[in-house]
């Protein structure tokens, strides 16, 4: 197979030059790389590139060139390889431009001139870029093939432990599509209405549960050893935080999660204000950088696995998985996040995953071309979600019950979701009802403000409304507040006192439980800032808090 493209542009020769003398000793064994002294020359070559089917990885392209500026050129070229990382090189006059790219989503990096020394300003743009590139871009065949109706449950789940896992798949619907119909045939299933999961070696899985298509692909999904340093259920950004300081600093370690790295926060589909992103970045991105960060420094991740309980054995913290085997550790840290409250209104069970869902993933926004999409909720997931919604359905309206959307939504939203045409706010509203026979069709709304109903047509409902931590599995090990955070550090206390079992003299670290040992981080914890940048101090902390307990 002829090895993907690095496309140089630049109107001057000698720049050109250097430049490709740069990254041939770093690249060539993995990339060609082509030069072009023009805008138009090198739009010809990739026009040459596409008709041979070949791959494009990154193109590098400098701003200043006659007749077609840098800018100009990378709108023609992404209309031919939209998947090629694009980086801008720039003078320092050139700033603005850059930024305004940035900005429109037109290059993800913009690189000033001079690049000296390439080892520090040039080199590890590029393995960035390329690394994001090569996990996105997959080559047909190696995609899993999921056959299922739109408005399956089942599917629902599937489709999602896939994208969250950043698994690529390829889903037939079952009712348009003739591929669907036709494979069916042949594996003697024409009357299943069951999803089917199709490997690439062309073996299938008839309803398959999430750990064997995770055992299927070769994802870890159990520990190598019986014992750890330390132990973190959870990897979410707290979890995954923790990882990496757990790992680089020299412990053992292992996170357990139950459904896809990354949390809450990996189902986001963009994070703007996360320090040291200024162009943001996808929830899925973000944990897909921090899943590569922790494994490069040693620690394991095991998914889809479930905690079912843990006990304490002396000095030992001792995990209980589902499949009945048991992880043990001299520290244990619990960071297993929060999921969305249900919500409690007639007809709602019924339709839970045939158009009602919980949170939302990027893939679940091309199904919504074209259509009516409702969210509930007025935080910043509910404004991400809205945002992404409205560049494929018809119409996305926001349900909100406070007056207004600055109680709990970050201002750069709230700009984004008042220039963006699509999108609707209907305040001080509740949604009461929903109805559908096999999927959602409508929902009703009241106003708390006038009392009046009003049904609105809607083919998706996406809710996003309060936190709940899921901690009965605890088993009162641990202490809870009365919504199931866990206490930790002096939330433990009362008037100096501890209210709870404690067998130490000191007092419980900020980020301990009542169980020596047994620490706490992100938004499962009492009283945490529900942002991604305080979960990952939480648990960047909570291994620091650790390296003390153990001694």
């Amino acid at each position: 197979m002829i090895k993907p493209a690095i496309v140089l542009v630049d109107a001057f020769p000698e720049e050109l030059h250097k430049l490709k003398n740069d990254l041939k000793p770093m690249y060539s064994d993995r990339y060609r790389i082509i030069e072009a002294y023009s805008g138009q020359q090198a739009l010809t070559q990739l026009q040459q590139i596409s008709l041979h089917n070949e791959l494009v990885a990154l193109l590098l392209v400098n701003e200043q060139m006659t007749e077609m500026d840098g800018t100009e050129f990378l709108k023609e070229a992404r209309e031919l390889y939209p998947q090629a990382r694009r980086i801008l090189l720039t003078s320092y006059t050139d700033t603005h431009t850059a930024i305004q790219a940035i900005k429109s989503g037109l290059i993800d990096y913009h690189l000033m001139k001079p690049w000296e020394p390439p080892q520090e300003r040039l080199y590890p743009v590029l393995d960035d870029l390329l690394t994001s590139w090569s996990t996105t871009y997959h080559p047909p065949l190696e995609t899993l093939r999921i056959i299922g109706h739109r408005w399956s449950p089942r599917l629902h789940e599937i489709l999602d432990f896939l994208a969250r896992n950043q698994v690529p798949y390829q889903w037939l619907d079952i009712e348009n599509s003739k591929e669907a119909t036709s494979l069916l045939g042949q594996m003697h299933l024409a009357d299943e209405t069951r999803p089917v999961v199709i490997f690439p070696d062309g073996s299938y899985l008839l309803n398959p549960r999430e750990i064997q298509i995770a055992e299927k692909i070769n994802l870890k999904t159990h520990a190598e050893k019986p014992f750890y340093d330390l132990i973190i259920i959870g990897s979410g950004p707290a979890g995954l935080a923790a990882g990496v300081y757990g790992a680089s600093e020299g412990l053992h370690t292992l996170l357990v999660e139950q459904k896809a790295p990354g949390g809450q926060a990996g189902t986001s589909s963009r994070i703007e204000n996360y320090l040291g992103f200024p162009a943001g970045l996808s929830g899925g991105e973000l944990a897909r950088r921090a899943v590569l960060q922790t494994q490069r420094f040693g620690a394991e991740i095991v998914t889809p696995q479930k905690v079912v309980g843990v006990k304490v054995d002396g000095q030992y913290r001792c995990v209980e998985m589902e499949d009945s085997s048991e992880l043990r550790c001299h520290a244990l840290l619990l960071a297993c996040g929060v999921s969305y409250c249900r919500l409690e209104v007639p007809g709602i069970d019924a339709l839970t995953g045939a158009g009602v869902y919980y949170g939302s993933s990027i893939a679940e926004a091309i199904s919504c071309s074209n259509e009516q999409v409702s969210i509930v909720g007025g935080g910043n997931s509910a404004g991400q979600a809205a945002i992404y919604f409205a560049k494929y359905a018809r119409q996305v309206t926001m349900l909100v019950r406070d007056e207004s959307l600055e109680k709990d939504m970050s201002k750069y939203l709230i700009d984004q979701i008042e220039h963006t045409v699509n999108i609707e706010i209907k305040t001080c509203t509740r949604v009461v009802a929903v109805q559908g026979r096999n999927h959602l069709e409508s929902i009703t709304i009241v106003n708390d403000k006038t009392h009046e109903e009003q049904a609105l047509p809607a083919t998706a409902l996406f809710i996003f409304i309060g936190t709940e931590p899921h901690t009965e599995w605890l088993n009162g090990v641990v202490e809870n507040d009365e919504k199931g955070f866990v206490l930790t550090g002096s939330d433990l206390m009362h008037q100096g006192q501890l209210q709870v079992g404690w067998s130490l003299d000191r007092e419980p670290f900020f980020l301990e439980t009542n169980v020596p040992g047994i620490f706490a981080a992100g938004d499962v914890r009492h009283g945490s800032i529900k942002r991604v940048a305080s979960s990952v101090g939480e648990g960047a902390m909570a291994v620091q808090l650790i390296h003390r307990y153990l001694g």
